[in-house]
């Protein structure tokens, strides 16, 4: 008895904003070798009007185009961008689909490892007999979050939804998972304001920094250079981790899988774990960081290629501060 990642779809907003649409509004800044170095092109924002959960959607309905929605017995939504503090996103999404009562529907509240840790939570429940097919959602809308005047983050950041049924299988084709948390680090990716230990401020002072970006405690804030530091710190020895714990060796992997953050720290850590180019997934030129759904959108473009029972290491790492990665196995385009 084991779990199958089966299907995957995603979707980007109709909003299209390119480097050149970002120079015109930062003249100063040399966005061609940003794009050289970051690897991202392109990203998408969705309207004023448009939340993730709106995404959420059109994610799952160009998935039931493939797959019966019946099918379908518990939601795992995850998401930084939740249309409410309550209720549960997840709910809202079980009535909107058209999805039958009697499935479990939960949201948790992950960002750049969220994907992985999702498909570990939908193997626990295929493989301990409380579900047989798992629609996991991973949606993020943190343009909401940007401060108008931010260039460094409002050129990183996309937004995205992605939409990923895992099924039981007679197979195991999802390995083991591992994680890890180092919340001492949460300043070091947060939106301060808004929440419960501080309110939103119309009044909050605006504060620069890096290279002279600015942003307020209602905005996102993200200190580069630290996350920076702990991701190739950590990163690539948890990966050897992942590789050991399923019993394989890096030369038996087909494909690194890692949360597409960027092309400069992506080849970074391929580069210290003297990973071939070839079997080291980047693409993020279109599309950029999406959060929770860079993993997701990376393996669905990386299986139109065509894979057959190829042995794939996801990476998820980021906000929290949080990683968790594991071995998955692709046997078809998804």
């Amino acid at each position: 008895m084991g779990a199958i990642l089966k299907a995957i779809e995603y979707v980007y907003p109709k909003q299209k904003i390119t480097n050149h649409d970002l120079s015109v509004q930062f003249p100063d800044y040399d966005f061609s070798k940003f794009e050289e170095k970051v690897g991202i092109k392109n990203r998408y924002w969705v309207q004023e009007h448009e939340t993730a959960f709106d995404l959420a959607k059109e994610a799952c309905n160009k998935l039931f185009k493939k797959i019966d929605k019946e099918d379908v017995d518990y939601i795992l939504y995850c998401t930084q961008s939740p249309e409410y503090f309550l209720p549960t996103t997840a709910c809202i999404l079980q009535n909107h689909l058209g999805l039958k009562n009697n499935i479990g529907a939960l949201d948790f509240n992950l960002g750049c490892s969220g994907f992985a840790y999702g498909i570990s939570l939908a193997k626990g429940l295929i493989n301990s007999g409380q579900a047989k097919n798992v629609l996991l959602v991973t949606a993020e809308t943190y343009s909401k979050y940007l401060h108008p005047n931010d260039r460094s983050n409002r050129a990183i950041f996309g937004d995205a939804a992605a939409a990923t049924l895992i099924t039981f299988s007679e197979e195991e084709n999802i390995g083991e998972f591992l994680f890890g948390t180092d919340g001492s680090g949460f300043d070091k990716l947060i939106v301060k304001n808004g929440c419960s230990r501080f309110p939103y401020n119309t009044q909050a002072e605006e504060i620069i920094y890096g290279t002279e970006n600015v942003y307020t405690d209602n905005h996102l804030y993200m200190n580069g250079p630290e996350v920076f530091d702990f991701t190739n710190t950590v990163i690539p020895n948890f990966t050897k981790e992942i590789v050991n714990k399923n019993n394989i060796s890096i030369s038996e992997v087909q494909q690194f899988v890692f949360h597409q953050a960027n092309s400069f720290m992506l080849n970074f850590m391929r580069k210290r774990l003297k990973i071939d180019s070839n079997s080291f997934f980047i693409d993020m030129e279109d599309g950029g960081n999406t959060v929770s759904c860079t993993i997701p959108i990376a393996l669905k473009k990386y299986s139109q290629k065509g894979c057959e029972s190829e042995n794939i290491i996801v990476v998820g790492f980021g906000v929290g501060l949080s990683w968790a990665g594991g071995l998955i196995k692709i046997n078809s385009k998804l």
